[in-house]
């Protein structure tokens, strides 16, 4: 398998749905014309908005989203990651789904996100996930994507949870999907070295779509959607606007980094 390029678009999401897909359809064309065979959009890439209009809109944001990934994917011909979009799971409740789609428009993998983002922060802001979202209940999955090798999906606050990734890990993950709506209070410590971490312990890739920017209210996201090697090096870095991070993605090169560190044979999971 030769390397290829892999893109982490970043977007202000916002409650109109239709301006947030003319703004991820403008990204994935313009990672696409930079030769991205792997893009991901960041998790709410549909709608930013309060939790009374998502649930208002969710059946139709679901079927919108799904149809829309297999018509970008088919389009601009890239293996694309949905990374989080509101799917119904009964009354008052929606599941936060990721879709992994193929360039022929075949749907390989999906994930409800298992880990809620329930915290009150210091800077005055409460999240109450679980109020409208119901956990997921199946192990993220990992699959093999022909010619981009192996790659495994989560979503946001799952990266606080290294057993998740210790998971795709030992289902042989090359690349993590990290896609998110990291807070602006969080984001500043906490975003880059929980990324880098689960990119050095795992020795995979990691490609990490971000919302950047003001949303709605007072709903602030960080930024700064990256993609990190095995080492942990980050190789781009989307900054703070609306675009892409883009870098290659290079079996070889990980496949070194595992020789050089391989704490991944030296577990010893009887023990734990």
């Amino acid at each position: 398998m030769s390397s290829f390029l892999a893109a982490a678009v970043q977007l202000t999401s916002t409650p109109d749905p239709d301006a947030n897909f003319a703004a991820a359809e403008e990204q994935i064309e313009l990672a696409a014309r930079r030769g991205a065979e792997l893009v991901g959009l960041p998790e709410n890439f549909a709608f930013m908005g309060d939790d009374e209009r998502r649930l208002e809109l969710a059946t139709s944001l679901a079927e919108r989203c799904s149809r829309f990934l297999v018509t970008m994917a088919r389009r601009y011909q890239v293996t694309l990651l949905g990374g989080g979009f509101p799917v119904p799971a009964g009354p008052g409740q929606t599941f936060n789904r990721a879709e992994l789609v193929s360039t022929e428009g075949q749907l390989l993998a999906q994930y409800d996100k298992i880990h809620l983002f329930d915290v009150d922060l210091p800077d005055g802001n409460t999240y109450r996930e679980s109020a409208t979202v119901q956990h997921g209940n199946q192990l993220p999955p990992v699959v093999d994507v022909p010619g981009l090798g192996r790659v495994g999906l989560s979503i946001c606050y799952d990266v606080r949870f290294p057993e998740l990734y210790r998971h795709l890990a030992a289902a042989g993950v090359d690349v993590l999907m990290v896609p998110a709506a990291f807070t602006a209070f969080t984001g500043k410590d906490h975003w880059q070295v929980l990324l880098q971490a689960r990119a050095i312990e795992n020795t995979a890739y990691v490609l990490a779509p971000a919302q950047t920017g003001l949303h709605y209210g007072r709903r602030q996201s960080h930024g700064h959607a990256l993609v990190i090697d095995p080492w942990g090096t980050v190789l781009a870095d989307a900054g703070v606007g609306v675009g892409s991070a883009v870098a290659p993605i290079d079996p070889g090169h990980a496949k070194r980094v595992r020789a050089q560190m391989p704490s991944l044979e030296h577990r010893r999971p009887a023990l734990f």
